[in-house]
């Protein structure tokens, strides 16, 4: 979907696209009831007319008889066509409800890895939201409109057909009233706009706050936290406030222009009919039409109103649609196919955009089966370097190339799902723990599930829950500790059995005991499978074929972890230093212990 350029119009378009044919069913159904709405008055007009010129009752019945036969076929006609319209907008609208929330999550879900670490993920949902509810407003409204406004056409036109002054009179009003309303539409509009972003950036800073409700409590920041979001509620207030009093002008004026036009209508209808110039029934139908017509203009601009404020918000939320995908697949990209599993980096340049340049000219070749560790501290590039393989991030310059396929050249779908990437920061669905693991393999079936979570030594604590794998682990996994999130992550993983593994930190969250379990799992995962491994804990590095020592994006020591104590340098210091099992976080950490460190010979 390209939208680079997509207008709102154009949005509902295509949406609605697949669904024409309740369109013209609505259309048409909306048609014959403005007709039959405008006739009504008319045949009572005849009905009145004819019952005042007889003068007996059997005269009488015989003279209305046909228009009395009329008058109801009208209304049968008139509530067929109502019951036609509910049927048509039954099928049409739950249809469109559907399309477009599926466009929008669809594409949402295509925006890169660093669009969703600047926006709050409850205001991108919210947007969502605010389109789904904004096209279905839009669209019944709109209808609605369309309806009352063919009424008043047809209604015009039988008026021009009964009696030109009231039609000259009712239209000069019509075109006043729209003209004026539309003149506060237009301010309205803008602020509906204002209100509806304010009220999308209130729901993410509501939902970030409760997110981390657990920070808010530990560091005792509630009433903090509180002004923090009534700063926001007091933004959306000062907007609604604004928008309202606009609305409450635009209503007075509607007042006082629909006493006018009523007014005059019955006093020239008063003065026609003192002259013999009208009937009674001239008399009934003007006022029934007027009267019918004031209350559909009345509606038409309450409507015009709701309308305003649903474009508003469906136009903050196309910002998602407005926004183009920042990683795209080519589109003659083709499915990235992995018989050996070789990762190589030629001549990559990459860096973010407020920062220096993280790789310059990057050279670098795993071989198939390899299993790689990567050592450094934070911010030397450990993570940037297997985001760049996973394509999380584009690289500006060079290329890098999985069993010699340029990973740009194959779809991004093909390329992770040969990788199986085991994340520092393990998040779960709010699903049960069997729907989680089986996130690694959808066609896995029960006893698969439990075989590898007995393999990364899951099974013991999720057989003592109350409901064992149906057991819903909460928003993000809230409801697992650490090391439990952590070893479902690692069952998920050996479930997906990809030919290259990623694991960044995959051991930080277990014991010791734990985590012998696990590195003996991991053993069996990574038997014939590219690795790589991140690693704080230099001791989960000892199986390693090959060790890579970041620094500031470069790598400065590539070896073997035997190799590297040998040569006695940057590895080796921090071999030596590592206290607790772990390297220290930050450089000014691990400087004081390196000066106090031998000095590789």
């Amino acid at each position: 979907m390209n939208t680079s350029k997509i207008s709102l119009t154009k949005h509902i378009l295509n949406v609605i696209g697949p669904y024409k044919i309740w369109l013209l069913i609505l259309a048409s159904a909306g048609l014959i009831s403005a007709l039959f709405n405008t006739f009504i008055p008319y045949v009572l007009k005849l009905i009145i007319d004819h019952a005042n010129v007889a003068r007996i009752n059997k005269e009488l019945i015989k003279n209305i008889k046909p228009y009395l036969f009329i008058y109801i076929a009208l209304w049968i006609g008139l509530c067929t066509s109502m019951r036609l319209i509910d049927w048509a907008k039954m099928n049409f609208l739950p249809n469109v409800r559907e399309n477009v929330i599926t466009r929008m999550f669809n594409y949402l879900s295509l925006h890169s890895h660093q669009y969703f670490q600047n926006n709050f993920a409850g205001s991108l949902i919210n947007k969502v939201n605010d389109m789904q509810r904004g096209v279905i407003g839009v669209l019944s409204i709109g209808y609605e409109l369309y309806v009352q406004l063919l009424i008043i056409m047809i209604a015009i036109i039988t008026m021009l057909y009964a009696h030109t002054i009231f039609a000259v009179i009712l239209l000069s009003w019509i075109v006043s009233f729209l003209f004026i309303t539309i003149l506060f539409l237009k301010p309205i509009q803008k602020l509906s706009h204002a209100l509806s972003e304010s009220i999308t950036t209130l729901v993410g800073k509501k939902v970030d706050s409760i997110s981390n409700i657990i920070n808010v409590r530990l560091f005792g920041r509630h009433k903090d936290e509180n002004n923090y979001i009534l700063q926001s509620i007091r933004d959306s207030v000062t907007k609604e406030r604004s928008m309202q009093a606009k609305i409450i002008k635009m209503r007075l004026f509607w007042d006082l222009s629909i006493l006018i036009f009523a007014s005059l209508n019955i006093y020239i209808l008063l003065l026609m009919y003192s002259k013999s110039l009208v009937t009674i029934g001239d008399f009934v139908f003007v006022m029934t039409l007027s009267i019918s017509i004031l209350w559909n203009l009345w509606f038409i601009a309450g409507q015009f109103v709701i309308f305003s404020e649903q474009i508003g918000n469906c136009k903050q939320a196309l910002s998602v649609l407005a926004k183009p995908h920042d990683i795209v697949d080519k589109k003659d990209a083709k499915s990235l196919i992995v018989t050996s599993g070789k990762i190589e980096f030629s001549e990559v340049t990459f860096h973010f955009n407020e920062g220096n340049y993280l790789f310059k000219n990057k050279n670098i070749t795993i071989s198939p089966g390899q299993k790689v560790g990567i050592v450094g501290l934070s911010g030397s590039g450990k993570s940037t370097f297997v985001n760049l393989i996973l394509r999380l991030f584009d690289i500006e310059a060079g290329a890098i190339k999985i069993d010699e396929q340029n990973i740009k050249d194959v779809t991004q779908q093909s390329l992770r799902e040969q990788i199986a990437f085991i994340p520092q920061e393990v998040t779960l669905f709010h699903r049960t723990l069997m729907e989680n693991i089986r996130f690694g393999n959808i066609n896995a079936n029960d006893e698969e599930v439990i075989a590898v979570s007995k393999k990364t030594h899951c099974h013991e604590f999720i057989s003592q829950l109350k409901d064992g794998y149906q057991s819903v682990a909460g928003e993000r996994g809230i409801k697992l500790s650490g090391g439990q999130r952590q070893r479902i992550a690692i069952a998920r993983a050996m479930l997906k059995n990809a030919p290259i593994l990623i694991l960044d930190e995959a051991t930080s969250a277990l014991d010791s005991l734990t985590e012998q379990y696990i590195q003996e799992a991991l053993g069996k995962v990574m038997h014939d499978k590219t690795t790589i491994v991140i690693a704080h804990r230099l001791s989960t590095l000892l199986k390693m074929d090959r060790i890579l020592v970041f620094d500031k994006g470069k790598i400065i020591e590539d070896d073997s972890h035997e190799a590297l104590l040998r040569f006695g340098g940057h590895y080796a210091r921090l071999w030596q230093m590592q206290a607790g099992g772990f390297l220290p976080k930050f450089a000014s950490d691990c400087n004081y212990h390196l000066q106090t460190l031998p000095k590789p010979i």
